[in-house]
């Protein structure tokens, strides 16, 4: 569900639209993650304003859309089904109001307001003297805008968006809200800080008449003001609680109502018929007046919202009420008759408070388990919005009624530790939380969206660390006083633990065997238990490994602990230099990470229990570490807004990007393609798009003293399926333009192989059986060629004369055209190519083409080296090709086959003997200089090996 970075202001938005989704502009992005978009945000504080849709025809419903403000951008939403129809685009700056008309949305952002159309942006509206506009309202073929500190109001010409005309307020005036009242032409009333109501014409920009706060002595600000359903009557909201039925016609109170419970934040009027006025309060309260009675209080919903209700309005012609609010959340409430209690009919929420764990969830990357600050855990699609949903704690709705409490005051503490397997998610319990100051880790079951019925306490301290097994049969949970306990995902009970010291204690007994202690037994274990408590280690990490072998404890004091996982012995332990606040593990490659106070994040090999890196260049406290699927980057958030990917084979620093909040949690898609992270003042989940799956990346290594860019969080807004990601190339373009070119040869004093794959240079060596092996077992033989007229023999028997074509045959035979080589000698490409070469050159481009023919071709071309000239130039090539210390075993296979077709011929030939004694003394030199790198490398191999 899209998010955006910050939550400014009070107030949500409200409107209703039927358009479809379109792409806005993307983020500027860093090296190696791109901003892609952000999840789990349904509403921000932002006034609201709302349009409902009525299509032609008898048997017509209104079409509600409800469109909701999230920041720098807003969301549109189906009131039918609460699924997202689509995001809007970054407006730029914060949203302070959003207004519509039947296929256009106004949005109020820093010091203009824009205009969109179907999401895309057609227009703007700019602030003359560059203020920030606030509250805006359509009014005929105008826009009428009040300034955000409520000096005064602009007036737009809506179709050319041509400044008209420009009202200022006096200063002991300061406008809050505005509302055109119903059949007042020309007329707007505006409501201010101070408690008065003004009412102004604004085609003459002449003001009619002023409204007295009731009690000037004690005046509260005005919140809201809506119209009644009778002419010339209105509502007014204040901020001390009080609500005021005001008929402006006559100036007079008609009657007035005051919230207990807070400021009056939004209200509306029931335009279906019966007279039932609305209200909400700052603390999330809904209240309905029977105005029929004076009046009168027909309903209080308490803790109808977590936070402050900032959007409130009956849809017309229906009993619905949609509610909007800062917890994040919109909300439909049904009145099932003209005087009953508003029952909730659906809902869309997310986060009230930023996500302090977030992990994925199963193994397609389409899914996000995600524990705030709220006391929830939430399971959010990446994929699709409509698929997200709030784990069940239970009927705490209707208990927070009974008990005149909130929801938050009976949820669990925060979520502290997650840990999932869905490989029997089908089965049983997949999930496993610890919680803060809390003895008891608890486990849920994301497939029936609810909390499990088992629950690990731990005897001694609080549950710090929890770890499911690869198989998913198994939780890990580990304690502040050094407790290590298995439980049985699918019966919850107890089956083995784990001490940190001391015999193993091995499978626990069953828990009717422990009740049959003694009372005697029973305190002496209780003094141990006592006396152990101060001893041991809190524990600060759990994991175990792929397959079930071995169990790692990290705890506090910087110690790591190895167990076996079937019958708990310690088998090893490793001190480190200091503590250890978190761990983990890549089951795929065995290495493990740990995050230290003195900020480096070490990784251990699980198999030989050592340190292999340490990761430095931290300037604030590591808060959260992840592996990349592939085990290749470990990437780390910091307390200093700083997010870094180091290359875990090189173990440099290879990206780095500084946000605008800072990340407190991350989390990588096992799919490779997406990053998540949560902030520390965002209710939403950002992810950034892994550049590597989608384009070539040059990775670098980062110096610390280099400046690290800062780049802004991603926004709401989607990508459409042609739309690309900013800054990713397409699929072969690199980019960086300076990318390292390896060369032919690193150093002169080096034995470079070639690049011929080496069963063309075996082949070469072996030509001669394969043509052996490959040879037909006898000729062909070609059919008898039958004369045209066929001569017969004289006989008895009729029979055919064939000595005419077998004598003809011979005489082919005899006489056959043979090509003699010195009559017609034709010069191939093989010898030109040879010819060109400097006699004292590395024959290089020779080589090169040499290596380019197949075996049989550079087979023929060898045995075609017919004169002497020839001869020694192929000499001289060989000879240079060994003192350039290249292609050494292409160098060999060819000179095997070279000597061995023309061996008789080079050594009858006296002219040719020294080139012979020069190559022979070159591959000896060449021989010696290989047999000694190798040995060499073998030896340290070995040496290493034994170690």
């Amino acid at each position: 569900m899209p998010h955006q970075h910050k939550r400014q202001k009070n107030g949500t938005v409200l409107a209703t639209n039927a358009d479809q989704p379109a792409a806005g502009p993307s983020k500027p992005s860093p090296r190696l993650f791109a901003p892609f978009r952000a999840l789990g945000h349904v509403t921000d504080h932002v006034p609201y304003a709302m349009f409902v849709h009525t299509p032609q025809g008898a048997l017509a419903t209104p079409t509600v859309n409800i469109t909701t403000s999230v920041g720098r951008s807003w969301l549109m939403w189906d009131a039918a089904r609460m699924t997202l129809v689509f995001a809007g685009p970054d407006a730029g700056a914060q949203i302070n109001a959003l207004t519509m008309t039947g296929t256009e949305i106004f949005a109020s952002a820093g010091t203009r307001v824009i205009k969109y159309h179907r999401g895309k942006e057609t227009g703007s509206y700019l602030s003359p003297d560059e203020s920030n506009l606030g509250k805006m309202l359509i009014f005929g073929d105008e826009l009428l805008i009040l300034k955000e500190d409520g000096t005064g109001m602009f007036i737009y010409d809506l179709p050319t968006r041509q400044l008209k005309n420009q009202l200022t307020f006096h200063s002991s005036f300061t406008a809050t809200h505005l509302m055109h009242p119903s059949t007042y032409l020309n007329k707007v009333l505006i409501g201010s800080q101070q408690g008065e109501l003004q009412l102004w014409n604004v085609r003459t920009c002449s003001l009619i008449h002023t409204f007295a706060h009731p009690t000037p002595a004690s005046s509260s600000p005005i919140t809201a003001i809506v119209q009644s359903p009778a002419i010339d009557v209105i509502g007014v909201g204040y901020l001390d609680g009080r609500v005021r039925v005001l008929d402006i016609r006559q100036g007079d109170l008609v009657m007035q109502m005051k919230i207990e419970d807070g400021a009056v934040a939004a209200l509306t009027f029931r335009m279906d018929g019966p007279p039932i006025l609305a209200t909400a309060s700052s603390t999330g309260s809904l209240v309905t007046w029977d105005l029929s009675k004076g009046g009168r209080v027909l309903h209080v919903v308490r803790g109808a919202h977590d936070q402050s209700v900032t959007g409130l309005q009956w849809v017309a012609g229906q009993p619905l009420l949609i509610s909007s609010s800062a917890d994040n959340s919109v909300k439909q409430w049904l009145c099932d008759s003209p005087t009953g209690m508003p029952r909730l009919l659906k809902f869309r929420g997310g986060h009230h408070a930023p996500p302090t764990c977030i992990r994925y969830y199963g193994e397609d990357g389409k899914q996000i388990l995600t524990a705030g600050r709220d006391r929830s855990l939430r399971y959010t699609s990446v994929v699709r919005d409509s698929r997200s949903f709030e784990l069940s704690q239970g009927s705490l709705i209707k208990k927070a009624i009974g008990l005149g409490v909130t929801v938050d005051h009976l949820k669990y503490p925060q979520i502290t530790a997650i840990s999932s397997s869905s490989i029997r998610s089908k089965d049983w319990e997949d999930v496993v939380t610890a919680h803060a100051d809390d003895a008891i880790a608890r486990t849920w079951r994301v497939q029936e969206k609810r909390l499990g019925p088992w629950t690990f306490e731990m005897e001694n301290g609080v549950a710090q660390a929890v770890s499911v097994t690869a198989c998913g049969n198994f939780s890990l949970v580990g304690s502040s006083t050094g407790e290590i306990r298995m439980y049985n995902m699918q019966s919850g009970k107890e089956r083995r633990s784990f001490s940190l010291s001391g015999p193993a204690p091995g499978t626990s007994k069953p828990s009717i065997i422990a009740q049959s202690k003694t009372a005697k037994a029973k305190a002496a274990q209780l003094k141990a238990t006592e006396g152990m408590k101060k001893s041991l280690e809190a524990i600060t990490g759990l994991v175990s490994d792929a397959l079930n072998r071995v169990v790692v404890a990290s705890t506090l004091e910087g110690k790591l602990y190895f167990f076996d996982f079937h019958t708990t012995q310690l088998t090893h332990a490793v001190q480190l230099s200091t503590s250890i606040t978190s761990m983990s593990l890549n089951r795929d490659s065995g290495l493990i990470s740990l995050t230290c106070d003195d900020l480096v994040v070490r990784l251990l090999d699980i198999e030989t229990r050592r340190i292999v890196r340490e990761l430095r260049g931290f300037k604030g406290r590591i808060l959260d570490t992840v592996f990349s699927p592939d085990s290749r980057w470990l990437i780390a958030t910091s307390l200093d807004s700083t997010i870094r990917t180091f290359d875990i084979p090189t173990g440099r620093l290879v990206d780095a990007f500084k946000t605008t909040s800072i990340a407190t949690s991350l989390t990588f898609s096992p799919t490779g393609d997406f990053l998540a992270t949560a902030h520390v003042d965002s209710v939403g989940i950002h992810l950034w798009a892994n550049k590597a799956q989608f384009s070539d990346i040059a990775l670098r290594h980062i110096p610390e003293e280099e400046d690290v860019p800062e780049v802004d969080l991603p926004s709401v807004q989607g990508l459409e399926e042609d739309a690309a990601i900013e800054g990713v190339e397409p699929i072969g373009a690199p980019e960086f333009t300076n990318i390292y070119t390896t060369p032919e040869q690193l150093t002169e004093g080096l034995l470079t192989l070639s690049l011929m794959p080496r069963s063309r240079w075996q082949t070469l060596l072996n030509l001669e059986t394969i043509k052996q092996r490959n040879k037909p077992k006898e000729p062909p033989k070609a059919p008898e060629a039958a004369p045209f007229f066929l001569p017969t023999v004289s006989g008895l028997e009729t029979r055919f004369d064939f000595s005419a074509t077998q004598d003809k045959n011979e005489d082919e035979g005899k006489n056959g055209q043979r090509l003699e080589l010195s009559s017609g000698w034709l010069e191939s490409e093989f010898t030109k190519r040879l010819s060109k070469e400097d006699e004292d050159g590395d024959y290089n481009s020779f080589f090169e083409y040499l290596k380019s023919l197949p075996p049989s071709t550079l087979d023929m071309e060898i045995r075609s080296l017919i004169s002497l000239d020839h001869l020694a130039s192929f000499l001289n090539a060989l000879i240079g090709r060994l003192q350039s210390h290249k292609d050494f075993e292409a160098v060999q296979a060819i000179m095997s086959v070279f000597l061995s077709v023309h061996g008789d011929i080079l050594i009858s030939n006296e002219e040719l003997k020294s080139k012979l004694e020069e190559l022979r003394q070159e591959q000896k030199r060449e021989s010696s200089r290989l047999r000694e790198l190798v040995g060499y490398a073998l030896g340290t191999l070995g040496f290493l090996r034994g170690t």
